[in-house]
């Protein structure tokens, strides 16, 4: 008889135990998942286009190569969700945003093909439950109040931003609806709604994953990650999504850097023992942290050392890095430099599509949208205007632009990383994700975090794990980051953290 595990406590190794012993099928694991999407969507709001029939089809293309003795993909039979913005075949590409859903009377942006990620995932033969929401664009970390699918809820607090901007993403995997989600990031996108829904995101180096094929905000800055309930299952996600395409040249840099037995290889309890980990302080940002979020970041600095690591106090202290940060005039608390190449990133967006795509050209794209509406100031994207070269690169939207401000920016980002590291003898750093307790759902206020801004536009990566949660019941979260294509060594801290304290609970969604 199938016994189907608790979808709420269920892994990658769960499921690929299950599926060779026979002790469960992909169908009735996809079946109770898409039960749970049932029964939790209409709460939650998380899944935006439901993909069943196709879920079930795979799912009894897995167990008939199983029951043949034929080879499986890696990810066989895990229940995963996409974000609207990347895209798949098959379902039209919102991002969120009414002008882009024919059912309010916008444009259907129809993709010919998957983008490279959601292909690897079909390759690795997960099933693939639907798309999630996003806000308008991905213009926010905080939410996705203004989707034209509505609000997405935080199912870890629901009066609590659920983090954006892949807030479905997360919310869908929090809900125990899937085991791993796609998420995205150009500002916070990946680690904010993971954060806020005490969930594990994995922020990539830029260039480890391809983002052909998805809406961007920005080429230089966008990235695609995991997000799921455990470590593990997270770097499980990034073994399938790592890797070079053609499609996406900047990957070409990542080829020597993946690791031979994969991200999820070789985690162990003790992944912290000798590690020098930089802590949070003025050197790397003035803003200092609320009352309740320095006692939990206290008390997790007396966890991490007790796992064997090795504390350094604020080693940016005496650089000048906080003053590489600076908040772009018309947005909260974010620094949105490098999005000046908006307008060129979409051009090549939507050339991928194909030829039978509604609109071709940025100024086809623009005209069919009303973009001002977006774009003009005092709007949602309205700081465009304020960054260096957005003016003059919005002219002629077919032309890359050169963009020397955010490059040098970039340059000095990663140099001092290195210096710092290079001094101090660095593993990592290991900050408090967020500076205070989530903003409340519809207020207004923005997350508050540790690292969005300095990472993004350095390209480097993260990985974020529950660390508590504040008296409210909010998650409290740390994010673990260092150096270009440290993936492996900032999974394997955060794999030991977690492991060592257990601080995840399933949300109550009774």
């Amino acid at each position: 008889m199938t016994q189907i595990p608790d979808l709420g406590t269920i892994t990658v190794r769960d499921i690929r135990d299950g599926l060779s012993t026979g002790k469960f099928t992909a169908e009735a694991l996809t079946e109770a998942a898409l039960a749970q999407v049932k029964a939790m969507n209409p709460i939650f709001n998380a899944i935006i286009f439901e993909n069943d029939e196709a879920a079930l089809e795979a799912a009894r293309d897995v167990d008939r190569r199983i029951a043949a003795g034929e080879p499986v993909g890696p990810l066989a039979g895990v229940p995963i969700v996409v974000k609207d913005p990347m895209d798949m075949k098959g379902f039209p590409t919102t991002a969120g945003w009414k002008r882009l859903n024919s059912k309010f009377g916008g444009i259907d942006l129809m993709p010919e093909r998957d983008s490279p990620v959601v292909a690897r995932m079909r390759a690795a033969d997960a099933i693939i439950l639907g798309k999630t929401n996003v806000p308008i664009l991905s213009w926010t970390g905080t939410h996705a109040n203004d989707s034209w699918a509505g609000p997405t809820i935080n199912p870890a607090h629901r009066e609590r931003a659920p983090g954006g901007s892949s807030a479905g993403t997360a919310a869908a995997v929090a809900s125990h609806m899937a085991v791993i989600g796609l998420a995205e990031e150009t500002g916070g996108s990946i680690q904010n709604p993971a954060s806020a829904q005490g969930l594990v995101g994995i922020k990539p180096t830029i260039g480890l994953v391809p983002n052909a094929g998805v809406v961007p905000l920005s080429s230089n800055r966008d990235v695609v990650g995991p997000i799921a309930r455990t470590v593990e299952d997270a770097a499980h996600g990034l073994d399938v999504l790592a890797g070079y395409t053609t499609e996406d040249p900047k990957t070409l840099a990542c080829v020597d850097k993946i690791p031979s037995e994969g991200y999820a290889a070789n985690l162990s309890k003790d992944g912290l023992k000798g590690k020098r980990l930089g802590l949070y302080g003025p050197g790397w940002r003035p803003n200092e942290l609320s009352s309740e979020a320095a006692e939990l970041y206290e008390r997790a600095k007396g966890e991490l050392e007790a796992a064997g690591a090795i504390l350094v106090e604020d080693p940016f202290a005496g650089t000048d890095f906080a003053s590489y940060r600076q908040v772009t005039p018309g947005t909260p608390f974010f620094d949105g430099r490098g999005l000046e190449s908006i307008a060129y990133d979409m051009t090549c967006y939507l050339k991928r599509l194909g030829e039978s795509a509604a609109v071709k050209t940025w100024d086809e794209f623009a005209e069919a949208t009303h973009i001002e509406e977006v774009t003009s100031k005092g709007t949602i994207l309205g700081y465009l205007h304020e960054l260096p070269d957005f003016v003059e690169a919005i002219k002629s939207p077919g032309t890359p632009p050169a963009m020397p401000q955010f490059v040098e920016l970039k340059r000095r980002y990663l140099d001092l990383l290195k210096e710092v590291f290079d001094r101090h003898d660095l593993d990592g750093l290991v900050y408090p994700q967020m500076i205070e307790e989530l903003p409340e759902l519809h207020s207004g206020d923005a997350i508050r975090e540790t690292t969005v801004g300095e990472l993004n536009i350095a390209g480097v990566p993260a990985v974020t794990v529950p660390a508590g949660y504040y008296k409210s019941g909010a998650p409290f979260e740390l994010i673990f980051l260092g150096q270009k294509w440290s993936e492996p060594e900032l999974i394997q801290q955060a794999y030991a953290y977690e492991q060592n304290t257990l601080h995840r609970k399933a949300a109550d969604l009774s």
